[in-house]
Formats: C-alpha cells, structure tokens, sequence
C-alpha cells in the first residue's frame, strides 16, 4: 500500500487583526442575527466568521456561535492568536445544540501555527465531496496542544479532520462521516517525528467513500495516521469506508499507520469497510510500510472487503520492525479483495532487511469463506505466530499451513 496524504491548502489571512486595548481575556458571541459593528458581547453579538477571524485571540478568549444557527464561510485562526497551558482559548457553541459552519468549497476551520485552543461541539458541512468540496472539513497543521471535541464533519472531498506536523493533539468524540479521503487523517511532509504525542479515543470513521479527484493513491480511509510518533487509537469505530474509490490500486483501510512509531491501536472496531470494484485493501487494521515499535490489541474486525489484520511492507518505506498484534479478533474478513484471509501478511520491499520482528499471538481468526492467514511474500525476518486460534473453510486452510512452513523463523500452531 502506498500511503499519501491529502492536499494541505493555502489560505489568505481573512482580514486585519483588531488590536485589543487591554490585556484580558473575553468572550465573543456570534448570530445570525448579530451586527459585525457591536462589540460582539451576549447582548450584542457579532454575524459574521470574517469579522471573528480579524480578532487576535489571547489567553481565556472564547468564541462562541449561536447552538443550532449557521454561518457561512472559514473560521481561520492562525498564528498571532493562542492561549496557554493554564488559559487555552475555547471555540464552540453556546445555548441549546451545536452551531453549524457552512464553508461550501472550502474548510471550515483552519488553525495554522495556532497554540493551546480548545474547539468544541460545533458541525462542519462541506458542500459534498463530489458537489462543490475541495477541501478537508478542519485542518490543523503546525499547531501544537490543540484539543478537538464533539465535532460532526461531513461533505468534504479531502479528510473530515486532516492533522498535519502537529504535536500534542487531542481528537476526542469527533464523528467524521461522507468525506472523500478519510474521515480523520494525520501526516506530515518527510519523517517519524512530524506530528508528535496525539491521542485520539471515542470517535467514529463511516462513510467516507473516495475522494473523486485522487486518481493516482488509495482514499477512503477511516482513521490514517502517518509519519507520526507516540500516537494512541483506543475506542473508536470505522464502518463502510472506501466503497467509492475512483480507481483499481492499492486501497483504503478502516483504521491504519504507516511511516510512523510507537503507535498504539486498541479497543477499536472496524467493521464492513471496502475498496474500488478489483481493488486491493478495504482492510480492518493494518500496520503498513515503515511503522516500528507499534502494537494493535483487543480490537474486532468483521466482514471487511480485505484482510482484518494486515502486516504491511511497501517498496520505498523506511524499514518494518518490531511490532505486535495481539487479543484481537478477526471474523469472516477478507473474502472480496486480493488479501484472501482474516490475517494478511504482505512485502514488496524484496529485502528481508527492511521487514523483521513482529510477535501475532493471543489472536482468534474465524473465516467462513476465505483463509485464516495469508500471505503474499513472507520474508525471512521474523514473523513469529504464537497461540492463534485459526478456523477456515476449505481448501483456504491450506493457505494457513504452506505459510507457516514457507518461512524457517516463523514458530507456533494452528
């Protein structure tokens, strides 16, 4: 599989900061009904997303948009504005529901450069991936301590949430459906250290089909995470992604990393994600081309188009090595796409070097229609299987025994 990431956009600033008289923190209202000449308190709130972005923010500002009211255009906050550890400043919604920002074509919220903010309960609706959209729903890119919470992004055409050379990152309960390429996606433009420390938990990846214009690279991931290090995944879900890629290649998964370290999935449920008609992937889980020293546990795939767990080594990745799957469990996945098993093991790097040391043990693997396990080349690095529970149907068991005998470092039973 050869990973990408989506497009990172350039925007202008949206008119000039307003210079604060007094160095206090304060809250700013926003409604439709408001006037961008008040002074945007409770009493007389402004109308417009330009007018918030001509404010620098400081430490224990708020912005605060009418709950269940929506306003058109980008939300842009970039780097003169910021809190602190103590005071992060709070974007969200005040009264009954969430406010709604509408960006048509292009984000909704941009953070560039941005520090210590805090954006909550709020919907972002694009324009539709293949109606008007050409961006992703939220970017945060260069930013660092920023915690996003209880947000519903769709109708975007790159990633719901696209997270990019950021560190210390938040994404809590975030529900990120019909995007185009993924519905949460984190990268950077080179190494392992890009984007750094990000905890994500609770949130959903569904329907987040393809994205039309990506013609060369898999789309429609749920959750993606690429050269990134000391990342967690745990108690989030990816559902019926993928299913409109608008090409035959290497595809999407439901929850993945590549090019990154000591990433951590957990707890997860992918269930039911798919790839293009002939195409490869539409897999549960995977660690993909250059991840070291990550581990996924205690997560449930079932009945995706590819394998449930993949073990991944594409050609130009930086070397595989020293990674765990265990306590998972996979159920009649992989029957539909070229992975032809619940665990898929995969390398075209040709060299034994770049792909070694991976423990799979403590994992149960019931396939129906297809093989337990997989494999497409098995390289002689260290693929080590210990107590699985393997249970096919057919002639795919004999898929299970010439692989554990292809390779003289892999150990364990069937």
């Amino acid at each position: 599989m050869i990973a990408g990431l989506s497009q990172v956009l350039s925007y202008g600033k949206l008119g000039s900061p307003s210079k604060r008289t007094a160095y206090r923190p304060r809250a700013y209202y926003v409604h439709p009904q408001g006037n961008d000449q008040d002074d945007g308190t409770i009493r007389h709130p402004w109308r417009t997303l330009s007018r918030v972005n001509g404010v620098i923010l400081i430490p224990g500002d708020s912005v605060l948009f009418q709950g269940g009211q929506s306003f058109s255009g980008t939300l842009m906050i970039d780097s003169p504005s910021g809190g602190n550890a103590q005071h992060p400043v709070l974007v969200g919604s005040y009264g009954p529901g969430a406010a709604n920002i509408l960006p048509g074509d292009s984000s909704a919220i941009v953070l560039r450069g941005a520090a210590h903010f805090s954006i909550r309960n709020l919907h972002l609706s694009g324009a539709g991936r293949k109606t008007g959209n050409i961006r992703p729903g939220m970017e945060i890119s260069n930013a660092r301590n920023i915690t996003v919470q209880r947000l519903d992004i769709s109708g975007f055409q790159k990633a719901g949430l696209l997270i990019y050379s950021s560190s210390d990152i938040q994404v809590l309960d975030v529900f990120a459906h019909e995007n185009g390429a993924a519905g949460i996606e984190v990268g950077g433009p080179k190494g392992k250290t890009d984007c750094r420390n990000l905890y994500i938990a609770r949130c959903r990846a569904e329907d987040n089909p393809g994205d039309p214009s990506n013609l060369t690279n898999h789309s429609g991931n749920g959750i993606v995470v690429g050269h990134s290090t000391q990342v967690t995944i745990e108690y989030c879900m990816a559902t019926n992604n993928g299913w409109d890629m608008p090409r035959i290649g290497n595809g999407p998964v439901g929850i993945w990393a590549y090019e990154s370290d000591q990433v951590t999935i957990q707890h997860c449920l992918s269930y039911r994600n798919k790839t293009s008609v002939g195409g490869a992937d539409g897999g549960g889980f995977d660690l993909d081309g250059g991840v070291t020293h990550s581990v996924i546990q205690y997560c449930l795939s079932y009945e995706n188009q590819g394998a449930g767990f993949c073990i991944f080594q594409y050609y130009y990745a930086s070397p595989w090595h020293d990674n765990v799957f265990r306590y998972n469990i996979s159920e009649n996945d992989g029957s539909v796409s070229d992975a032809g098993g619940g665990l898929y093991v995969w390398n075209s790097s040709g060299d034994e070097n770049l792909f070694y040391n991976c423990l799979v043990y403590n994992n149960t693997i019931y396939n129906a229609k297809a093989a337990a396990l997989s494999y497409s080349t098995l390289a002689s690095g260290g693929i080590f299987l210990f107590t699985i529970i393997f249970l096919s149907a057919g002639t795919a068991s004999s898929k299970v025994s010439e692989a554990l005998t292809s390779s003289a470092t892999t150990t364990g039973g069937v």
